[in-house]
């Protein structure tokens, strides 16, 4: 199946660059680009595209015109994915991401554009209803709540929280036994004792741990830059 993409950029070389990579991309079609969040508005409604890809910020405020339009989407057009493009790392801006649910929801940093395969894997998690975060984003929320004093995050060993930052990556159980080196089955017994030890037992599969885990550690951001 080939995965139907529009792309928002406001740069020209930028837009470029990004074109030439989905063009590698065997399975992904990019059926059209656009500079500004009106011209990408009017063309997600004419073409319908399975994935919208965009920056985070692009006329006419070059400020969260990506995320809004994500936001937006849901109501609009909720089969639509989207990957959300950063040039930094701004959590704050995951978070306001993800804040509705992480279905079919994908924050990443430009500079893993240098990778065609990242870009394609996250393309297709995305269009199969699944969500992709950075891992750097992933890391400055563990870090920024490990901090904290009295934060849940004492309770967890090493380990655990190692397997939790995985979690808020989007991993599969799967894919953590295999970079932990442990079965699947022991993955799924840390992961409900990392949850229990968090107060989200009820969070088990993948999409709604992703979203907990982002909610739980992204509560000592600062606010959005501007």
């Amino acid at each position: 199946m080939t995965i139907r993409v529009v792309l928002g950029e406001d740069s020209y070389l930028a837009r470029e660059g990004i074109a030439r990579a989905l063009n590698d991309v065997e399975d992904v079609d990019l059926v059209a680009t656009c500079a500004d969040l009106d011209s990408l508005r009017d063309t997600i409604d004419a073409v319908l595209p399975d994935v919208v890809l965009t920056d985070i910020r692009m006329p006419p405020s070059y400020t969260d015109e990506g995320i809004r339009l994500a936001n937006e989407l849901r109501v609009s057009h909720p089969d639509i994915g989207v990957v959300i493009l950063s040039q930094h790392a701004e959590p704050e801006y995951a978070m306001s991401l993800f804040e509705a649910g992480s279905e079919r929801r994908a924050y990443l940093l430009k500079e893993r554009l240098k990778d065609e395969g990242e870009l394609g894997r996250a393309l297709r998690d995305v269009h199969e209803h699944g969500s992709v975060v950075d891992p750097r984003i992933v890391d400055e929320l563990l870090a920024g709540h490990a901090r904290r004093e009295g934060s849940k995050l004492g309770r967890l060993t090493p380990r655990e929280l190692e397997t939790l930052g995985m979690i808020a990556q989007g991993r599969s159980n799967n894919a953590i036994a295999i970079s932990l080196g442990i079965t699947k089955r022991g993955v799924e017994r840390r992961i409900n004792t990392i949850f229990r030890s968090l107060d989200l037992s009820e969070a088990q599969d993948v999409d709604r741990r992703v979203k907990a885990a982002l909610m739980y550690l992204a509560d000592t951001q600062e606010s959005p830059r501007p």
